[in-house]
């Protein structure tokens, strides 16, 4: 079997036609599984949303919510290291099909008119960066209470982790509700091309579905943006406040 695949490896393209053949599968896999990742983030995205959305409904909700999940280890680490390995696949394939852009077209487009194209599909991968570099700040602040360890300790008066208080606190700055902001357009930007592309690539969608799909795709893109930033907005005015009795370190 080594001695076969070696060979393979080893022996001289067949023709042009051949390689460019064997490339454009190569490409078409990568965006396959690029698309069967993607959906698993997406619908990620979706279930935090709406985890996120019970803080609305008071400390007792949220911090319960939190706890059950906590009561879980089984299913939140395999949770965890499922979503580990899908976003590891699915950057690291994204990283793969962009060098191979690049190298496929060296030199830039003289004349740069991007008619067929959208700001979200053109930005697809500089979007992509901008949200792993906030997954791993939403780690170290609210998930492993690095950049701000006194909130990550408060306990409510029923001795739970105070998940509540920890977002509203935490969302009172500022500059930190300023950069979840800013992030959550950006992942806005990214899923309101992604949702519809991956439809496409899965072969869900054709040529006459696909400008509603495209509608579909920017309207959810919509839905998560105006979810996720109503919470650090209601934190900065006030329309969410700690509870009267406070939290306990």
């Amino acid at each position: 079997m080594l001695s076969e695949i070696a060979s393979r490896i080893d022996a001289p393209t067949a023709s042009p036609n051949a390689a460019k053949s064997e490339l454009k599968l190569s490409s078409v896999n990568a965006k396959t599984w690029m698309a069967i990742t993607g959906s698993g983030l997406l619908l990620f995205v979706v279930v935090h949303m709406l985890g996120n959305l019970q803080i609305y409904l008071g400390q007792d909700s949220l911090n319960s919510y939190a706890k059950k999940l906590k009561s879980l280890p089984i299913l939140l680490w395999t949770a965890r290291i499922g979503l580990l390995a899908f976003f590891s696949v699915h950057f690291g394939l994204a990283i793969r099909l962009n060098r191979r852009n690049r190298l496929a077209r060296p030199q830039p487009y003289v004349i740069n008119d991007p008619v067929e194209t959208t700001l979200a599909s053109r930005t697809m991968f500089s979007s992509g960066l901008v949200i792993l570099a906030f997954v791993i700040y939403h780690l170290l602040h609210f998930t492993l209470g690095i950049t701000d360890p006194s909130i990550h300790k408060l306990v409510d008066q029923a001795g739970r982790h105070d998940v509540y208080s920890m977002v509203v606190l935490g969302f009172q700055n500022v500059y930190v509700s300023g950069a979840y902001i800013i992030a959550m357009i950006f992942l806005a930007l990214h899923l309101s091309h992604a949702s519809s592309s991956i439809l496409q690539t899965l072969g869900v969608s054709n040529r006459k579905t696909r400008n509603k799909l495209r509608l579909v795709g920017q309207a959810f893109a919509i839905v998560i943006l105006v979810g996720n930033v109503s919470i650090p907005i209601s934190a900065m005015l006030g329309f969410l406040s700690p509870p009267a009795g406070g939290a306990t370190p």
